[in-house]
């Protein structure tokens, strides 16, 4: 699993069947300290994420489970959640979007 903010969406006319009427974003992870990525990865979305929204990524089984097509698909990373709010060691916290990172209400360790 990883954590990324949604960057933007992918439109394919041509694609492999079992990926018919499934949404599919680009996606930017995060690094280890919270920061993004210079990297980008496609995810299947069934829960209907917006640019700028932090969603959590699944790979493998557990994305083909998440879109809900069983194990013939071929495709193997989703969007298993949108995140509310994380918090980081050191006690920094991620909101929803970067923009509402700093409106967060400070918390305690």
């Amino acid at each position: 699993m990883l954590v990324g903010t949604v960057v933007g969406n992918l439109w394919a006319t041509r694609k492999d069947e079992t990926l018919e009427g499934l949404r599919l974003l680009v996606v930017r992870p995060f690094t280890s300290d919270g920061d993004s990525s210079a990297e980008t990865m496609v995810a299947v979305d069934p829960l209907g994420a917006g640019i700028g929204e932090r969603v959590l990524i699944v790979f493998g089984r557990a994305a083909r489970h998440v879109i809900g097509r069983g194990h013939d698909i071929g495709f193997q990373t989703a969007v298993a959640a949108i995140i509310d709010e994380m918090q980081l060691e050191g006690g920094r916290l991620i909101g929803p979007t970067a923009e509402q990172d700093s409106a967060l209400p400070k918390r305690k360790s």
